[in-house]
């Protein structure tokens, strides 16, 4: 039926290819045809579209990563590789790398997607509970009596499969607030929280909100180097000014407020820097900043009058002794007075932590001191993407609510957190410890969060080998890691980096068994490179 209705001279046929010919299928390298028969130029071409975009890079999913999917497609069609899989550490995905799932947080999701799983009563009491109160508040009732709302009510509502409020859903804000409180010993406000696509989506609106003027008006936003590639994405996107400053490799990754003041000072040369960005833990570098050392990023913030943005999306990622996590949150409203207008974002998800629920795209971002009616405006930015995904709102609910001492699922989550982050501190350490006994490679100690970024000492030769052929050294290296041992990894000129050193990031969540295939075959790759480059 269908070869013969494509084939035979039906007036419906020639309607279809007259269609296809119309939508950009036509001859003459596959574009339009005007009436003359003549090939129609395309509006939209590299040239024409907007250069920004152009600008834009992101390292953690860029062109190895490409060529990384590509050997895999080739090793599942029998094509001969001097490894037998490739082994993606490019991106901080706990999942991808086999971590399990969280059991309470599946949970809980499962019963929010399909309502009917709430007359299972295999389901512990708080998980069905938990699930209860967030199709509770997704319907925007009154959350005083969760378990009082009938059933049935819930199974007709459908839930998470709605729209909620842009902000996010109200007693998810709620819970969010409590959370912080907990944690910090402060109030919080729910109105004061944004839930988001991620983090990510969070800080994309945050920069948005500050970027104006021209020349020496045109915002900088300070960001440190190495930096996770969103924020330079994000700067270039939205025609903004990239001010870094840089971490001391020599001191652990430390931020040294002297170089802050370096980087502000020669930036109002060219700029009006107005907003510095901090990611604490650290991602590439997996340092954690001290107390102290927050004390004094918020008095250089509020000295030199700069919005305050802290990425805290590694804080349960906390593994070296010693180290700790202070929210930048607390440490202001400890600081007293003298700090209390100093105006902050920080941000938090779904994606890290203990979780790796990346997935979900949860997120939320606090805002501290921001001035009435730019949050107005700031939940008009956030209306016009109608809201976040709900049930990345609800996984971010599980998270900052999780099973409390004497509930059923207490104990199982429990010791399913804890032996997550147990294995990841272990990881972290075997990682740096692997890396600083190879020859031509040095490590900082992984503080926290889910990357180590070793500095790798490459022989000239092989500088001017990848200079030849037009790549980064770090790129070309990373490069033949790939190739020659299965091995992707991210170039650290992806991250930014001080001239003539090299580095690139991994993450640590390879699950042990292929950590150590991943070690062992690094190792004898860098090995090889060395004695192939060395004069």
């Amino acid at each position: 039926m269908l070869s013969r209705f494509m084939s035979g001279p039906h007036p419906a046929k020639r309607r279809l290819v007259a269609m296809s010919s119309h939508l950009g299928n036509g001859p003459q390298n596959g574009g339009p045809t005007g009436p003359a028969g003549q090939t129609r130029a395309k509006v939209l071409t590299i040239d024409s579209m907007n250069p920004l975009v152009k600008k834009v890079e992101y390292a953690v999913r860029g062109p190895i990563v490409a060529r990384a999917t590509e050997l895999e497609k080739e090793l599942e069609k029998g094509v001969p590789k001097p490894f037998k899989q490739v082994i993606k550490a490019n991106i901080g995905d706990a999942h991808a790398m086999g971590q399990k799932p969280i059991t309470f947080l599946r949970q809980v999701i499962s019963l929010c997607v399909n309502p009917d799983l709430l007359k299972d009563e295999s389901f512990p009491a708080d998980v069905r509970e938990r699930a209860r109160r967030i199709l509770q508040g997704c319907k925007g009732g009154s959350l005083d009596d969760v378990m009082a709302v009938p059933l049935h009510t819930l199974l007709e509502s459908h839930g998470i499969g709605s729209y909620s409020d842009s902000v996010g859903v109200e007693v998810i804000r709620k819970d969010i607030a409590a959370y912080i409180e907990r944690r910090d010993g402060f109030p919080s406000d729910p109105d004061n929280i944004f839930l988001s696509t991620g983090a990510s989506d969070a800080i994309k609106n945050m920069v948005k909100l500050m970027v104006r003027g021209e020349g020496r008006d045109q915002t900088g936003v300070m960001i440190p180097i190495p930096q996770y590639p969103l924020y330079s994405a994000v700067v270039a996107e939205l025609n903004a000014v990239q001010v870094n400053y840089y971490l001391d490799e020599d001191n652990n990754w430390a931020l040294d407020i002297a170089e802050l003041e370096r980087s502000v000072k020669e930036a109002r040369e060219h700029c009006t820097p107005r907003v510095l960005c901090v990611i604490n833990p650290g991602n590439p570098t997996g340092q954690v900043l001290s107390k102290k050392n927050v004390q004094e990023i918020i008095k250089f913030a509020a000295r030199e009058h700069l919005f305050l943005m802290a990425d805290e999306v590694y804080q349960d990622n906390i593994y070296a002794d010693g180290c700790a996590f202070h929210s930048f949150k607390k440490t202001l409203f400890e600081l007293g007075p003298e700090y209390a207008g100093l105006e902050l974002a920080s941000f938090h998800s779904t994606s890290k932590g203990y979780m790796g629920e990346c997935g979900f795209r949860g997120g939320y971002m606090e805002v501290i001191n921001m001035d009435p009616q730019v949050k107005l405006q700031l939940k008009k930015l956030v209306s016009t993407k109608l809201c976040p995904p709900v049930s990345g709102q609800a996984t971010m609910d599980c998270v900052v609510n999780p099973p409390q001492p004497g509930e059923p699922s207490y104990e199982s989550f429990i010791k399913e957190k804890t032996a997550v982050l147990k294995s990841l501190a272990e990881r972290a350490k075997l990682v740096a410890e692997t890396f600083n006994s190879i020859e031509g490679v040095t490590c900082n100690t992984v503080q926290g969060a889910m990357y180590a970024f070793p500095r790798i000492h490459l022989p000239p030769r092989a500088v001017e080998k990848a200079k030849s052929l037009g790549q980064s050294p770090d790129g070309f290296y990373a490069l033949q890691l790939l190739e020659q041992a299965g091995i992707c990894v991210v170039p650290g000129s992806g991250f930014g980096q001080r001239d003539g050193t090299y580095h690139f990031r991994t993450t640590i969540l390879p699950q042990p068994d292929k950590l150590k295939i991943f070690m062992d075959a690094f190792t004898a790759f860098h090995n090889k490179f060395l004695q192939e480059y060395s004069d």
